[in-house]
């Protein structure tokens, strides 16, 4: 190693450490911010890409649009969700895919999007809803469906009259209007 090279290697060691403390530097100057999180839960903004925990996108009447079929556990790589389903005859006479279950184990999923991207239907999103914190590893396992599912099957039609009409009996409780109507004597 000549003279040379000796001063070049200690001039860029010098330079190197002046680089690394620019930046250290830079960042004992700039004003810190701290989060004042959960008393400043009303104005945290979380953005909207952010991806937190899988759910079923649900219409106003409570329907979701799985259909079952399965891509999505199909396409998830450490399976994370869990789908049992069975087949079910419509009154028409054709089979229709029925979800019974859809269990969605929140401690194990890697929040890659596989399972959305995947769904052909746009049954399933990730919400933003970041706080999921639990106590104990069974409690992060969802069930997605949780509303009961709407039959599709019209309902049947009423058969053809009676040709005597039937007794009808009266009801053993009393309606509201002749709860009321007691009370009105009662008290006169």
């Amino acid at each position: 190693m000549s003279i040379k090279e000796y001063f070049v290697s200690i001039f860029k060691g010098f330079y190197s450490l002046i680089k690394g403390m620019e930046v250290t530097g830079k960042e004992l100057v700039t004003p810190k911010v701290t989060e004042q999180y959960p008393e400043n839960r009303a104005e945290l903004q979380i953005p909207e890409r952010f991806r937190a925990t899988l759910e079923f996108i649900y219409d106003e009447n409570g329907n979701h649009k799985c259909v079952a079929c399965g891509n999505c556990e199909r396409n998830c790589p450490n399976q994370t969700i869990k789908i049992t389903k069975h087949m079910a005859e419509l009154p028409d006479g054709k089979k229709k895919m029925k979800l019974d279950e859809y269990l969605y184990d929140l401690g194990s999923c890697t929040f890659c999007g596989l399972c959305v991207q995947a769904c052909a239907f746009n049954a399933i999103r990730f919400s933003n809803d970041f706080e999921q914190a639990v106590f104990t590893r069974e409690k992060l396992v969802k069930q997605l469906n949780y509303l009961p599912e709407k039959d599709d099957a019209p309902a049947p039609a009423l058969a053809a009259k009676p040709s005597a009409p039937a007794a009808v009996e009266k009801p053993a409780t009393p309606s509201a209007d002749e709860t009321n109507q007691e009370t009105k004597e009662n008290k006169e």
